[in-house]
């Protein structure tokens, strides 16, 4: 149903639009997480009235924040009514109507990481997931943009050759040899030598195809151009990173890793457990992060992390 929704969101001219696919997807998104919230409150054994309050990012199905538009799915006041706690919900919306990026959101939740974790600067905080984004804390300059292709082409590729959702552990692409001329043009793509800030729908890189490769070729060099296209981001940097820590799903891709290591050698590469960190669930944490400030009125978006012209607030509050 995503699927569908995604493929359809494309039509979507005014974010208030909801074609009748985005409109069953939302609502599907909207009782997943009703139902993810009472699970997690049940498992832990936490009282709902310990709860302020409810971080709820939904589900990007388009990002054009060239024309102004940024689409998540998901009902935040349907979400607070069906949980009885408040909800902050369109965190994007603010940051691309006032023209910035409107991506990536996380930095500002990065720096808190790495100052409690008492990261060497500057620190370079990496997060793969479908797109990957990159987050440079100096002191109190942040420095923030998407860099490519995260696990997105990796994902859909393996779905649609093997009906498998991820290459567990990396173990098919660490069976193959990247194609490094397929590689090096595809990083000739304009994109990677746009200054940042700058963001990423998604979709954008999904016409580089690897079809006509065996599967393990595939899956390495999509692995490959993963670990390229953030290696790029290092010469738009003012300074060079003391640390890299990757955190999300890539994180998990052993292959990847060793990629993403070769490719920023002699600068260390580790991932966010390493510190401690609860990598797998930072996007969350995150947003409960951003939930809070958006209630205190504090910036979410900065100059150098979505363009926008100053430091802004952003997000909507839905109470039950």
């Amino acid at each position: 149903m995503l699927r569908e929704a995604l493929a359809i969101a494309p039509q979507i001219a005014q974010r208030q639009e909801r074609p009748a696919e985005v409109a069953a997807a939302e609502a599907l998104v909207t009782r997943a997480h009703a139902e993810a919230v009472e699970s997690f409150l049940t498992t832990h054994g936490l009282d709902r009235r310990t709860v302020d309050v409810v971080g709820f990012h939904g589900q990007t199905v388009l990002h054009r924040p060239h024309d102004r538009l940024t689409v998540q799915i998901g009902d935040g006041a349907a979400l607070a009514k069906a949980l009885g706690l408040p909800v902050v919900y369109d965190f994007r919306a603010a940051d691309v109507a006032a023209g910035g990026q409107g991506a990536p959101l996380v930095p500002v939740y990065h720096r808190a990481l790495a100052r409690l974790a008492d990261c060497a600067m500057p620190a370079a905080i990496v997060n793969i997931g479908g797109v990957a984004n990159i987050t440079v804390i100096d002191g109190e300059v942040l420095i923030a943009c998407d860099t490519g292709p995260g696990n997105a082409l990796l994902d859909d590729y393996l779905l649609r050759h093997t009906n498998e959702a991820m290459d567990r552990d990396g173990l098919i692409a660490a069976q193959g040899e990247p194609d490094l001329d397929w590689i090096a043009q595809a990083v000739d793509h304009p994109f990677f030598d746009a200054p940042t800030p700058k963001s990423l729908d998604r979709n954008d890189f999904a016409s580089f195809t690897v079809e006509g490769m065996t599967l393990e070729d595939g899956a390495a060099t999509l692995t490959a151009f993963t670990a390229a296209s953030i290696a790029g981001i290092v010469p738009l940097l003012p300074n060079q990173p003391a640390n890299w820590i990757v955190v999300g799903g890539g994180a998990n891709n052993p292959t990847l890793m060793r990629m993403l290591s070769e490719q920023l050698a002699p600068m260390p590469v580790i991932t966010g457990r390493d510190l401690g960190w609860q990598s797998d669930a930072i996007e969350a944490q995150a947003f409960a992060y951003l939930a809070v400030r958006s209630m205190s009125g504090l910036p979410l978006t900065y100059p150098g992390t979505t363009g926008v012209s100053a430091p802004l607030t952003g997000g909507v509050l839905a109470r039950p």
